[in-house]
């Protein structure tokens, strides 16, 4: 095996690149609003992996720590909003399709 499979601070990066990748993918490609926000909290959690990768390796330090929890709050709040969001567009429009969502006016 190699050294990114030890636990090592690339092994770290490369998960979250990948976690990156396939949310960045995913709000690319898919039309439906649930998708795209599902995308957006991968995006989100790549970013959590690699400050909490770069907080252990350089000693236990807080400010990384920090750094997660803020994001986790902000996520959830994405998470809220969005699916509130979401919702009353299916309710307004019947669909979750991201063409159809240009507005929630009448």
């Amino acid at each position: 095996m190699g050294a990114w499979m030890n636990g090592s601070l690339q092994g770290y990066i490369l998960v979250a690149l990948l976690l990156f990748i396939i949310g960045l993918a995913t709000v690319m490609l898919r039309r439906t609003l649930l998708m795209q926000f599902m995308g957006v909290e991968l995006m989100l959690n790549a970013a959590n992996v690699a400050l909490l990768a770069f907080a252990r390796f350089r000693g236990g330090d807080v400010t990384g720590t920090v750094f997660y929890l803020f994001i986790l709050g902000v996520a959830a709040c994405e998470a809220a909003i969005g699916l509130a969001l979401v919702i009353a567009l299916f309710r307004h429009r019947k669909t979750t399709d991201a063409d159809r969502a240009d507005s929630l006016r009448q």
